[in-house]
């Protein structure tokens, strides 16, 4: 228990493990963008029906929107700020 660390091989040197991780990170935001647009809508959407309204969904979905522009900033200044 002592020696729990893995031995290196120089078959995968830290340049291509970090090109991996950098790939992961950007391609989250394919998937962060509309699924925070998403969200905001269906939300607005059941407020919609629990208030008897049909136009709070607009605000949901800009409001997602606007999430999702905020992760996808967020996501890349701090990958930016890190290299």
């Amino acid at each position: 228990m002592a020696n729990d660390r893995r031995p290196t091989t120089t078959d995968d040197p830290a340049g291509k493990k970090n090109f991996f991780v950098t790939l992961a990170r950007y391609s989250q935001l394919a998937f962060v963008l509309p699924a925070c647009t998403v969200v905001g809508w269906l939300l607005g959407l059941a407020l919609d029906r629990w208030l008897h309204t049909n136009w709070i969904y607009l605000v949901g979905l800009i409001a997602g929107i606007a999430a999702g522009f905020v992760e996808l900033v967020r996501t890349v200044t701090s990958a930016e700020s890190k290299q």
